[in-house]
């Protein structure tokens, strides 16, 4: 679900008929900001920058925007509330939607198996369907813009998304995500719905195995996967594996339109395209989990009104194995929604204009100058990673034209390109955050260092224990490559990378008691390990301290009502809590910062800066709060999820 900020200084109050009440999001041309109204509706409301209201090109690329999601069927878009591309202010103001991204669910859950696959697929292939009909390409359908909401699978974020032109394609420079481009967006030619399709059949391969397709440690590697790697779908139930091969087809002319994908997936004759009543039978399949479906006969769902025997789901003829319910649907009937981000507006079924047309072979460049494309791609791409400290991680040895030889290497960075193994030592002695169990490690710290792990390219991770006054003698030695350090700051010989959470000195109580603030502590009993935290309350407040040895001892004595509250960092504490049946909260004091960050050898500054823009794209992304919500979901606690301010490498 996406995190809402608060207003900041200079953000308005009120537009048109919404109270705003926190920040959704900014990009370049405008902030999303989260309003409500005094009936309690809540909408996404784009705000164009005050830096371009007086900027009549600006004004016009947001009309444009507004025009272009006018002409995507009500039922595949956010409804669009109020707008006013007139005042002083323009903005847009659509439903908000409230839902998981589809990269988190199989990110968190593992892949998507059975109906609740097949039913993805079909609602996406619906949205796809609806907004090529109104002569839209999306231009970047990855994951991160597939949000399951409570009534079903929603394609969002319009952000880059063009209408096509007669041709039925755009001429247009390269744009999108990577690993989810098109060969054509990579050779820069004509882009037009068949780029959609290729991103649509990589993103269920991503969702049916929870493994990127075309991923890699590089973007030279990925577009060359991408140009040449041929995708294993041999795990996908037909007809989703016909499909979604033929969907990833290398050559535009190779690939089924969404209109094709969508009959076919409903079991439908391709002899003409998709009726609105098609697209209401995907929309149906999509919503409703409540029982399997079966794919209607041949021919059967025409243009008119659906009969109610093509409605029916028996039980025993389920379109795919498995048939396990899906998790993020409801029994409702709303239709999977395509929204801009940026907010778009909805037409009515009876605008629904007709398909868009993909003409005959299409201009092709050769695989030179597809090639000569991807080098310019990538030189782009450095210069903006050297902005922001990327440029390493992104390149890493693909920079040096003389790889070192094996043994002599200058980074953390260098060994990791060269071997694809890292070694990262962890404390292994805080449940939730770190935790050492049946010689495996799980928790928080564990599933953060794993992502920094693979973003730097390593394909193995090993986790080893590692004390903390043992630390600079273990990377100095090479015993381990990297450090995860609840602590960063001491007087030791190491370089700190981050950090990747700002924890606070807090307290732990229980959930629903008497005490709602350090204030209500007085004279109370906290439990006083040996920690910089006892010292931090006493500091605010005058309470009894009741020895102990280590957390696992304060947490009996909280449990049994022997003190009132446990002192410590709030990650921590929360670790703790959220194992215990008990609820538990984290008061919220925020006595102290602690920055946790990353250890590394003292001087690898390249691999401090890499791992800092790890950390960076993982705040910005999401997944830090994925994880946070993972780990502390069992204690009322309020973590930080604002990206940090990073150390000064070097």
């Amino acid at each position: 679900m996406p995190q809402i900020s608060p207003l900041v200084a200079g953000d308005p109050g009120q537009l048109g008929s919404f109270r705003l009440v926190g920040r959704v999001g900014e990009g370049g041309q405008g902030i999303v900001y989260l309003g409500v109204t005094d009936e309690g509706e809540q909408a996404a409301i784009k705000l164009l920058h005050v830096k371009f209201s007086g900027d009549t090109i600006a004004r016009s690329r947001f009309a444009r925007e507004l025009k272009a999601a006018q002409r995507v069927a009500s039922f595949c878009t956010a409804r669009v509330i109020e707008a006013d591309l007139d005042g002083d202010t323009p903005y847009i103001a659509s439903e908000y939607i409230d839902g998981r991204a589809l990269r988190d669910i199989v990110d968190e859950d593992g892949p998507l198996r059975g109906t609740a696959l097949d039913r993805l697929a079909i609602g996406t292939a619906t949205a796809l369907t609806a907004i090529h009909h109104a002569s839209i390409v999306h231009r970047d359908f990855k994951p991160d813009n597939v949000l399951i909401a409570a009534d079903g699978p929603r394609v969002v974020d319009f952000g880059i998304a063009r209408i096509i032109d007669s041709s039925g394609t755009i001429t247009s420079r390269a744009i999108g995500t990577p690993a989810y481009m098109a060969p054509e967006q990579i050779a820069g030619d004509d882009v037009g719905p068949y780029t959609d399709v290729f991103a649509w059949g990589a993103v269920i391969a991503f969702a049916a195995t929870g493994e990127t397709v075309f991923e890699g440690n590089s973007i030279a590697v990925v577009l060359n996967r991408i140009l040449n790697h041929e995708v294993d779908v041999s795990m996908l139930p037909e007809p989703l594996r016909g499909v979604v091969r033929s969907a990833l087809a290398k050559s535009p002319d190779d690939r089924p339109s969404a209109d094709q994908i969508l009959l076919r997936l409903l079991g439908q004759p391709e002899t003409v395209g998709a009726s609105t009543a098609l697209l209401t039978r995907g929309v149906q399949v999509a919503s409703d989990d409540t029982t399997p479906f079966i794919r209607v006969p041949t021919g059967s769902i025409g243009t008119g009104s659906l009969a109610k025997a093509q409605l029916m789901h028996p039980p025993e003829q389920s379109s795919v194995t498995g048939g396990e319910p899906i998790p993020w649907a409801t029994g409702s009937t709303p239709p999977p929604r395509v929204q801009d981000t940026d907010l778009p507006v909805p037409a009515r079924d009876t605008d629904l204009p007709a398909p868009a047309q993909e003409t005959g072979p299409r201009r092709r460049l050769a695989w030179w100058w597809a090639l000569a494309v991807a080098v310019l791609l990538i030189g782009a791409t450095a210069v903006v990673a050297v902005r922001n400290d990327w440029a390493q991680l992104m390149f890493g040895k693909a920079t040096s034209p003389d790889p070192a030889p094996p043994g002599s290497f200058t980074s953390v960075v260098d060994k990791v390109a060269q071997t694809k193994k890292i070694v990262i030592g962890v404390k292994g002695d805080l449940p939730g955050v770190s935790l050492e169990r049946d010689g495996s490690f799980e928790g928080f710290d564990i599933e953060l260092a794993k992502r920094i792990a693979r973003e730097l390219g390593a394909e193995q991770t090993k986790f080893v224990r590692i004390p903390r006054a043992g630390r600079e003698k273990a990377l100095a030695d090479g015993t381990v490559d990297l450090v995860i350090a609840t602590y960063s700051i001491d007087k030791s010989d190491v370089e700190f990378a981050g950090p990747y959470y700002v924890a606070h000195h807090d307290l732990l109580v229980s959930d629903g008691g008497a005490i709602d603030s350090i204030d209500d502590l007085q004279g109370k009993k906290i439990c006083a390990p040996n920690s910089p935290s006892v010292g931090s309350v006493q500091a605010r407040v005058k309470v009894q301290l009741v020895p102990a040895t280590n957390y696992a001892e304060c947490m009996d004595k909280l449990r049994s009502g022997e003190v009132d509250a446990v002192p410590g960092e709030d990650l921590m504490l929360a670790g703790f809590a959220s194992r215990e049946n008990q609820r538990f909260k984290v008061l919220g004091a925020k006595l102290n910062d602690e920055r946790y960050a990353i250890g590394i050898k003292h001087g690898d500054t390249r691999t401090c800066k890499a791992a800092e823009g790890v950390i960076t794209a993982l705040y910005k992304g999401g997944v830090v709060k994925s994880l946070l919500a993972q780990y502390f979901r069992n204690v009322d606690f309020t973590p930080e999820q604002d990206t940090p301010s990073m150390n000064s490498c070097g």
